[in-house]
């Protein structure tokens, strides 16, 4: 059997996604992964914590599929039904699994917590299941065959299934008839929409190769463009696609495979053996905490100022009373100082400053919500740039966080090209 024709289905559990109050990340998660072995997902089915619901649809899919993930249900709550509805569909009993039993004792060994009973509900399993190990949580997962249907049942926490599927992966990989050549090129990039992409591609390349398919994953702030081939022998042809982009938008791309922008800016750092810091005001210390987020920043971020106030942008970052009253916070001469003031207080080689009116109030007709201005730069050479993002409040604060690392970045690589997100979010 190869991925092409592997017939695949997810059943994603609980009510909280159901409700809103959970996002489902995980099947996309799972999706992506599978695409490594060429696998396509043919359903998804999201149902409640319904007992006869989910024996319903559990013992429908696994009879139209070749593989079942499941997703969701293993927990200690009584509301985690997964272990129990597999039981009664497959008629078997449900049993204390002793190596489910060692995890756990193991797990809280590592946390100095007493093993209880509702934890030891994790390891009440149907009768004949494979254990899957769970290197970070306390629920195993396990898989078991009804028919001719494979079932992998896999826990609800995100970053549990994400370091689970590696392993589920490599097993998958030995059940199909020959090795996959399904490769995936990604591309990171930031200030370009789909269309944008799209069109300039459209354009540009007329006659793309069949051979590669060209995919884009729309986010907040990046967007990823995906090259795909299904066989090895057009490896070439998916690099000189790749090269053609790099000509095509090379300005805009941030790097390769998962590659994020703050990321990408602590390693110009440190190939410079330079520091950063930031001066923020509308975005409430977001890019500090971006650039936080990547292990081993200390390295080339020391320290940054959350500035929200005016007298704390004069106290702490000595920003002139005078341009603040007579400018207002979110001006040019105001994000200038702000980034001349964090570069002299941290000692830091490069700075971002930022001050806009995130809204949804505060605009006004000269200054409307959305209007930021952004420093960037080095003590001898600030650059400045007003833009007007009109966005919610969040969305707004990513995209404005993004544009100032995406400016170093720009200073670090020596690009002078303006992104064309300052035409197209240039203030009035």
């Amino acid at each position: 059997m190869t991925g092409h024709n592997l017939k695949v289905q997810l059943l994603l559990t609980g009510n909280e996604i159901m409700s809103g109050d959970t996002v489902d990340s995980n099947s996309a998660l799972i999706a992506r992964r599978l695409s490594e072995l060429a696998i396509g997902v043919h359903r998804k089915v999201t149902v409640g914590d319904e007992v006869e619901l989910l024996k319903r649809e559990l013992t429908a899919m696994a009879a139209e599929a070749d593989l079942l993930i499941i997703n969701g249900g293993l927990g200690p709550t009584v509301d985690d039904l997964t272990a129990q509805i597999l039981a009664a569909v497959a008629g078997v009993d449900i049993e204390e699994h002793p190596q489910a039993v060692a995890h756990l004792r193991q797990w809280c060994a590592r946390r100095n917590l007493q093993l209880n009973d509702a934890n030891l509900k994790q390891a009440m399993l149907p009768r004949g299941v494979i254990i899957i190990d769970n290197p970070i949580g306390s629920a195993v997962g396990f898989e078991l065959t009804l028919g001719n249907c494979r079932v992998i049942c896999t826990p609800g926490v995100p970053g549990e299934l994400a370091a689970m599927l590696d392993s589920i992966l490599d097993s998958l990989a030995g059940q199909l008839d020959h090795p996959v050549e399904h490769n995936i090129l990604r591309l990171q990039t930031f200030g370009l929409g789909e269309s944008t992409a799209q069109q300039m591609i459209s354009d540009a390349l007329p006659d793309w190769p069949d051979r590669v398919q060209l995919g884009f994953r729309a986010g907040a702030p990046q967007m990823e463009i995906k090259l795909t081939i299904d066989q090895a022998t057009a490896a070439p042809l998916q690099q000189r696609c790749r090269e053609q982009l790099q000509d095509l938008f090379g300005d805009h791309i941030i790097g390769e495979g998962g590659t994020l922008l703050a990321e990408r800016v602590l390693q110009l750092l440190r190939e410079r053996g330079a520091t950063l810091t930031t001066a923020e005001s509308c975005t409430g210390g977001l890019i500090s905490s971006m650039l936080t987020r990547i292990p081993g920043s200390s390295d080339a971020f020391h320290a940054g100022f959350v500035t929200y106030a005016d007298d704390i942008k004069h106290s702490v970052l000595g920003v002139g009373e005078d341009s603040l009253a007579e400018q207002g916070a979110v001006s040019e001469v105001v994000v200038r100082q702000m980034a001349l003031g964090a570069m002299e207080r941290s000692g830091a080689d490069y700075a971002i400053a930022v001050s806009g009116i995130a809204g949804p109030g505060g605009g006004t007709p000269e200054k409307p919500v959305g209007t930021v201005w952004l420093a960037w730069g080095d003590p001898g050479h600030i650059r400045t740039r007003c833009l007007c993002w009109p966005v919610e409040r969040s969305l707004f604060q990513t995209m404005i966080a993004a544009a100032g690392l995406d400016m170093i970045r720009r200073t670090l690589l020596g690009i002078e090209l303006e992104p064309r997100y300052f035409a197209q979010r240039r203030a009035r």
